[in-house]
């Protein structure tokens, strides 16, 4: 059982619409799920809209989701609508996201594959029998934030057969199948370790933007000069390349200033979209 509410915000141009979606039931994670549906401006069940799932939903209101979309569409006639779906966490958030293929060191993700289940065999299911989405695997994509991040990129990672992309915002990676060792500080990622595993099938029409803030934090825990969530970022660049994923098929942004919150990942959505749905070709850039 759900019910939803849905508010028609201004007739302004360019406005989405949005539909909140509470207490939908998913059997694998035995809990209540609750969603945040944006719908574009002039949606109309004859379309055919790429789909973004977005993990921490909850956030999204902080980051100015609405304004950002009417921002996008306003932005040229030629802009591409889409729906964005997110995801609030629940209670167990630290136990559901992960890597689906093992927990952490301290247990921690051991719901994860549960959370993917969800994800593939409900979620999606749903939203396709209300909504006019695509049946374009190169227009699904899912995107999160820190931990979320990891969940959203382990998630297309493991399936390029639902999944044509993810982005990656302040990606938790330090994600370890062991505890921190200084003679080893980079050993033991979960994550970098899975994408290893794949050597000779990373040339698929997969696509992954990845972006990281400079005042993220501190911590260096390897002493090369270089905050960690950006070390972890790039070295997960890295393996994709080294497993034969395009260069042309990611792209990473350096925010200078950037820190680990709602409004910094809303500052650089807009650029994620650009590549999500016009194939910018571009590696790097800092802002």
């Amino acid at each position: 059982m759900y019910w939803w509410t849905r508010w028609r915000f201004s007739n302004r141009k360019n406005r989405p619409k949005l539909e909140h979606i509470r207490h939908l039931y998913s059997n694998y994670l035995n809990r209540l799920v609750d969603l945040d549906v944006y719908l574009p401006s002039g949606y109309t069940r004859k379309g055919c809209y790429p789909l973004l799932l977005l993990n921490d939903g909850q956030d999204l209101p902080r980051m100015g989701m609405k304004q950002l979309l009417a921002d996008w569409q306003g932005a040229s006639e030629n802009q591409m609508p889409f729906l964005v779906v997110g995801i609030y966490a629940g209670p167990d958030r630290m136990r559901e996201y992960g890597v689906a293929a093992q927990p952490d060191y301290l247990g921690r993700g051991d719901l994860a594959g549960a959370y993917s289940l969800f994800v593939l065999n409900e979620l999606i299911p749903f939203l396709r029998s209300r909504y006019s989405i695509t049946g374009e695997v190169t227009q699904v994509w899912m995107a999160g934030f820190s931990l979320g991040a990891l969940s959203a990129l382990d998630l297309v990672w493991s399936h390029p057969g639902t999944f044509g992309g993810a982005g990656v915002f302040s990606g938790a990676l330090w994600w370890r199948s062991k505890a921190f060792c200084i003679v080893e500080p980079d050993a033991n990622r979960i994550l970098h370790d899975q994408i290893k595993l794949k050597a000779g099938e990373g040339t698929s029409f997969q696509r992954f933007w990845w972006m990281a803030g400079t005042e993220e934090e501190t911590d260096d825990r390897n002493k090369n000069g270089i905050i960690d969530v950006i070390d972890d970022t790039l070295d997960g660049i890295h393996a994709m390349e080294s497993v034969g994923v395009p260069k042309e098929h990611l792209r990473y942004l350096q925010v200078e200033g950037g820190r680990h919150e709602p409004e910094s990942w809303g500052s650089c959505m807009l650029d994620f979209w650009g590549f999500m749905l016009n194939k910018q070709g571009l590696s790097s850039q800092s802002l």
